[in-house]
């Protein structure tokens, strides 16, 4: 009775740490590579919103 209590404190543990995700770090290159999108986005789509302002512009003047 006591070993099958033991065997399965060992296999929660076991079972446990395989299933936790050991990176930390990897969080934070995740949230870095994330605004670097954002970054990228906001540079890509500047050339559009400066010709719909100037669309805008000449549609009002």
């Amino acid at each position: 009775m006591k070993f099958s209590k033991i065997f399965v404190f060992v296999f929660a543990i076991v079972f446990a740490t395989a299933s936790v995700s050991a990176a930390p770090g990897n969080f934070f290159k995740d949230l870095e590579k994330m605004g670097q999108r954002v970054r990228d986005a906001v540079i890509s789509a500047a050339p559009a919103v400066d010709t719909l302002a100037k669309a805008k512009a000449l549609g009002q003047g």
